[in-house]
């Protein structure tokens, strides 16, 4: 039985968005799922995906909070 963990930011994937959407989430779930039926033979109803959204202040890059190491690269 996998368990897959995904790990996405909470800020969107379109202008105007905050967050993951429910269709993507389900695209998600389902690619992932397939992906390990194809390679692994692991049956669609073994498998478990969760999906869980990270705070952008939980995170960061180059050794900043990802805000900062974004405004610094675009000042460049």
């Amino acid at each position: 039985m996998p368990m897959v963990t995904i790990q996405v930011t909470r800020e969107g994937s379109k202008p105007g968005t905050s967050a993951v959407t429910a269709d993507e989430k389900a695209q998600l779930i389902k690619g992932v799922s397939q992906l390990l039926l194809d390679v692994l033979n692991k049956p669609l109803d073994a498998t478990f995906v969760v999906i869980e959204e990270v705070e952008m202040e939980n995170w960061g890059v180059g050794g900043l909070p990802v805000q900062e190491y974004r405004r610094q690269k675009q000042a460049k």
